[in-house]
């Protein structure tokens, strides 16, 4: 417990110095970060939340919101596939597997992927696009987390991320690593969670490749034309730090659990996330779950904060052996369509 304590103790200290560091800068660079894919939500059970659950979400499904919620799995191994409809008709594809390994602790691994569609492309010589040529850029995310139970109520994780973007002829890879601790029952008060997390920890990302190149002139002598590279600009990765608290109740077969988090945005307004579910055990191996949420932007004008209330469900049936866990939720999103999520979860 004292290794638990100290740990905990490091992890707040660290969000201390980030926060502050965020908070000077708040505003200030909204719109500028780097590989803002990492901020697109997985699974249908916590982004029906709100994005508030980071006390509470677990098994592979946590290893986007919080890596500590690994160590939580259920299961000796699960799998879970989400596909998302994202702004814009964007796809969102991801795939997690998890399992554990005795006292070792648990692994997963995770992959995210983007689909963009069609684009015309279009360029100086054919502007309207005659040559009827089309491209889609390649977004994808692979995380590997490691997460381990300290003791019955604290438990750690550590996600490490590979970032890959292309468009054409350019490209940029990135890095990032996640932490988080989940801490059930706290003070001895049964029901009560805390989860801390920082997401997003890296170097900052720079497009290269031979699509930079241009091809260059001399206005004066006898210099034959030229290639020459463009410098790219280097951005910051969207850095999070979320502190969540959530108090869960038993009522004799009905469970409900009551979520809030607090998210500190290194290169967009803060954001107060609270969500609310309601599972009843319909039958044996039958559960039926009712879920919503909102996360607040703290915007100056409310107009800015384009996302809505979410809103979702789901049912998880378990036979000998096999847990089937399906999810949905769907947010509302000002002027550019809904976004809606459908997970599918197995559990071994």
């Amino acid at each position: 417990m004292k290794n638990s304590f100290k740990f905990i103790s490091v992890l707040l200290c660290m969000i201390i110095l980030v926060s502050e560091y965020n908070t000077q800068a708040q505003n200030k660079r909204t719109g500028t970060a780097a590989a803002t894919q990492l901020l697109i939500p997985s699974g249908g059970r916590d982004f029906a939340l709100g994005g508030s659950s980071i006390a509470t979400t677990s098994g592979v499904e946590a290893m986007y919101w919080n890596p500590a919620g690994l160590a939580r799995m259920k299961d000796a191994a699960q799998g879970m596939f989400s596909d998302m409809t994202y702004i814009a008709d964007i796809g969102v594809s991801n795939f997690a597997v998890g399992g554990t390994f005795g006292d070792f602790g648990t692994v997963g691994m995770s992959i995210k992927s983007l689909d963009f569609g069609d684009i015309p492309n279009t360029t100086e010589d054919d502007p309207e696009n005659s040559g009827e040529r089309f491209y889609s850029p390649d977004f994808s995310t692979l995380a590997f987390t490691y997460a381990k139970n300290l003791s019955d109520a604290v438990t750690v994780g550590l996600t490490g991320k590979i970032v890959s973007e292309k468009i054409l002829d350019a490209n940029s890879t990135g890095y990032a690593l996640d932490m988080g601790v989940q801490y059930a029952n706290l003070v001895g008060i049964t029901g009560l969670d805390l989860g801390i997390a920082i997401r997003n920890i890296g170097p900052k990302m720079q497009y290269g490749g031979s699509g930079l190149y241009r091809k260059a002139e001399g206005t004066s002598g006898s210099r034959p034309e030229q290639a020459y590279k463009l410098e790219a600009a280097t951005f910051e990765l969207p850095t999070t730090i979320d502190l969540g608290v959530a108090y869960n109740v038993d009522l004799d077969g009905i469970k409900a659990s009551f979520t809030s988090a607090y998210s500190n945005n290194s290169l967009y307004v803060d954001e107060f996330k609270f969500g609310g579910e309601v599972s009843y055990t319909a039958s044996d191996g039958l559960i039926i779950y009712g879920r919503g949420g909102k996360a607040a932007a703290q915007v100056t004008n409310a107009d800015d904060d384009i996302f809505g209330i979410v809103m979702g469900g789901g049912v998880t049936f378990t036979t000998e052996g096999l847990a089937i866990t399906v999810d949905f939720a769907n947010r509302a999103v000002k002027d550019l369509g809904n976004n809606n999520v459908l997970s599918v979860k197995l559990g071994f």
